[in-house]
């Protein structure tokens, strides 16, 4: 029997090592979809294509995407630019929570932003505080902060067992990317 817990919305971590946070996220925001809900996801840190990026924006139009990254820095340390780009992302976030037009709100690889120090966990921190109660968020990203993951109603962390990249197999498009 379903207890009546339907219409509060949780705060969802996927964090981890291990392969599938993303698209564990983008699996979640599918289904509520289908159940008809508006969904919104936003990647810090992103700003290349990404192969679920478009099924969604051409086929989906419960879902709306929004990147708030420059490319991939992951290798270098991050620039002033990567900062800024970060901060309009959760001043953008922060308004379409407050819109009220979503159900579901995906903050993808908010966690790394966080690790690289281009928004504070605090921030994050104020975003979880200040969600309608009815709005479920999920925030993703390897290294979740302690503050973070103490917040949130639902963590689940993706552990890395075996991994094609440790004999050099490149990210393919349409798995990775």
């Amino acid at each position: 029997m379903l207890n009546d817990n339907h219409n509060i919305g949780y705060v969802h971590v996927y964090t981890g090592n291990g392969k599938g946070k993303t698209t564990a996220a983008a699996g979640l925001a599918l289904r509520a979809a289908g159940a008809g809900k508006k969904v919104f996801i936003g990647q810090f840190v992103k700003g290349k294509p990404y192969s679920e990026n478009e099924i969604i924006r051409n086929r989906i139009p419960e879902i709306t995407v929004c990147q708030y990254g420059r490319g991939c820095f992951i290798y270098n340390e991050p620039t002033a630019e990567d900062i800024a780009a970060a901060k309009r992302g959760l001043e953008d976030v922060r308004q379409k929570m407050n819109s009220g037009a979503f159900e579901v709100m995906i903050l993808d690889e908010i966690n790394i932003a966080t690790f690289y120090r281009l928004i504070s966990a605090e921030e994050v921190l104020t975003l979880i505080r200040e969600k309608p109660s009815g709005l479920e968020l999920v925030l993703t990203g390897r290294y979740a902060s302690a503050e973070v993951t103490e917040a949130a109603d639902l963590v689940t962390e993706m552990t890395e067992v075996k991994h094609y990249y440790s004999r050099g197999i490149e990210a393919r498009e349409g798995i990775e990317y």
